[in-house]
């Protein structure tokens, strides 16, 4: 890595630091007024911010990025609108930090008191989609957090225009000069040191795919929540009300499928598979869906490409699916737990048994009954954006909100008790 953009990488997480320290402090009217700022720079930015998305999307396309990464990678007027929407819900919502989970008395007379504070500074790594720009700055900013971000460099033209207006509209409401940096390059080492950056990232945040959770696992010495990785399924169960179940693959499957809620394998019950699957795939092919199939679902529907032992751990992000004929609940079950990422899952079923069973057994961030994977998502559960969907236990699993990017400490009152 070029010494210059170290001493540059050294300087933000120092300036991090600092700024995470009048973080942790902010009042939150102070925090709002920093994110209505924000929200209010990247409406104004809008002509500078599409402008350095098409050079990114025009780049994409001669680097010969997939049409999922593009979809992901595109900004339009709605999408920065959404952005700023966004920032504008967070500063709405109620500042977690200083929120008292527990008091108690001890025999002694010491009072010990729980309670919420900041992580101090996060380190995030993207890929592809600029808005996480934006949605990962005001998080942590709610959250009183500072941020070093590391977006894609498909993406750094979007990042760097993005950046510096909220960052500027943070400051100019009062907030300190690296409360929200970027690493402004696409040095792959650049990453790298980001991950080892231990006296002054207090937590590292990957959202990405596969190669990204690789590099981070193999490299990274600061603690790190692994989000993103999606390998989502939606079982069509004997008892199932087909019709309630054709839009639910649907739109767990088209409605966005560059995303990691999309699903990926779809698992339905013998019983039901010659009723449901030529309906479903006719509509799944007319959207442009390659449907790849186990040796029974090309028995019922002749014509379609043979799954592999590779599909089932496939996250396709793209329009493909895998089918796969099961003989019952506890095949799905363990299908899913052998082959899923800890994403989202679905079952559709009017058992009451099957869907208990299905919510209790699939190890899963976030289990559904008779609704669409798509769902999981940090705005659709009431978090404002997220950080990631985390896909692992420690300490926070699934959409990551403000509460997920807070720790706790013990404050205890004395008057002179020793031990």
């Amino acid at each position: 890595m070029d010494e210059s953009l170290r001493r540059t990488m050294l300087e933000q997480g120092k300036m991090a630091r600092q700024a995470a320290r009048f973080l942790a402090t902010a009042s939150t009217t102070l925090k709002n007024d920093a994110l209505l700022a924000m929200a209010k720079a990247l409406e104004n930015e809008t002509p500078a911010i599409l402008e350095a998305n098409q050079l990114d999307l025009e780049l994409g396309r001669q680097q010969g990025l997939t049409s999922a990464l593009l979809e992901r990678l595109a900004l339009n007027e709605a999408r920065v609108k959404d952005m700023a929407q966004g920032l504008r819900e967070i500063a709405a919502l109620t500042d977690p930090v200083g929120e008292i989970l527990g008091m108690w008395r001890r025999p002694n007379g010491l009072e010990i008191g729980r309670v919420r504070t900041p992580l101090g500074v996060v380190g995030i790594i993207y890929e592809s989609r600029p808005n996480v720009t934006a949605d990962a700055a005001g998080l942590c900013i709610k959250s009183g957090n500072a941020i070093i971000l590391r977006g894609g460099e498909e993406a750094l033209n979007s990042n760097r225009v993005i950046a510096r207006a909220i960052s500027a509209a943070a400051e100019t409401a009062g907030l300190p000069q690296g409360a929200i940096a970027l690493i402004d390059s696409d040095d792959k080492e650049a990453a790298v040191f980001l991950m080892q950056m231990n006296d002054f990232v207090d937590v590292l945040i990957p959202r990405g795919g596969l190669g990204l959770k690789k590099a981070v696992m193999e490299n990274a010495t600061v603690s790190y929540i692994m989000t993103g990785m999606g390998n989502c399924h939606v079982y069509v169960d004997q008892f199932a009300d087909l019709a309630k179940a054709r839009p639910i693959v649907f739109n767990a499957k088209v409605q966005r499928p560059s995303v990691c809620n999309a699903a990926e394998t779809l698992l339905v019950h013998q019983a039901v598979a010659s009723a449901f699957l030529p309906g479903m795939l006719a509509d799944l092919t007319e959207a442009g869906v390659e449907i790849r199939g186990c040796e029974r679902t090309r028995s019922i529907a002749p014509g379609i490409n043979s799954a592999t032992e590779q599909d089932w751990d496939q996250e396709y992000l793209e329009l493909i699916l895998a089918v796969k004929v099961v003989d019952g609940l506890e095949e799905a079950i363990d299908h899913i737990n052998t082959h899923g990422t800890g994403h989202s899952e679905a079952i559709v079923s009017e058992n009451y048994s099957h869907v208990r069973r299905f919510l209790a057994a699939v190890d899963a961030a976030a289990v559904y009954a008779n609704a669409s994977t798509r769902f999981t998502d940090g705005g659709v559960f009431g978090f404002g954006a997220e950080m990631g969907i985390s896909t692992q236990k420690l300490h926070a699993r699934g959409p990551m909100g403000l509460t997920e990017l807070t720790t706790t400490k013990f404050i205890v009152y004395g008057d002179g008790q020793i031990r």
